[in-house]
């Protein structure tokens, strides 16, 4: 695992599109926003649908990571 900006990298290039949505559904408007098709595309890496999508694979990964970072941010935080 590795760190963006702080944050420590869960979701690797190989992990599998549907499972990351059913585990972090937080990232669905990541998924959303990149145009990652996760309906019928959904069992492969999110490396291979980025590509196949025509995303940059290194962004979405960065972007998903972040997106998990925030929700677990917002969890821990103190009110």
């Amino acid at each position: 695992m590795s760190a963006i900006s702080g944050i420590t990298e869960v979701i690797e290039q190989s992990s599998i599109v549907n499972k990351t949505l059913r585990q972090y559904p937080e990232t669905t408007a990541v998924f959303n926003q990149f145009g990652i098709d996760a309906c019928c595309g959904g069992a492969a890496s999110i490396n291979d649908a980025a590509i196949r999508d025509g995303a940059d694979p290194q962004a979405l990964l960065s972007a998903l990571n972040l997106a998990i970072g925030e929700q677990q941010s917002d969890t821990n935080r103190v009110v």
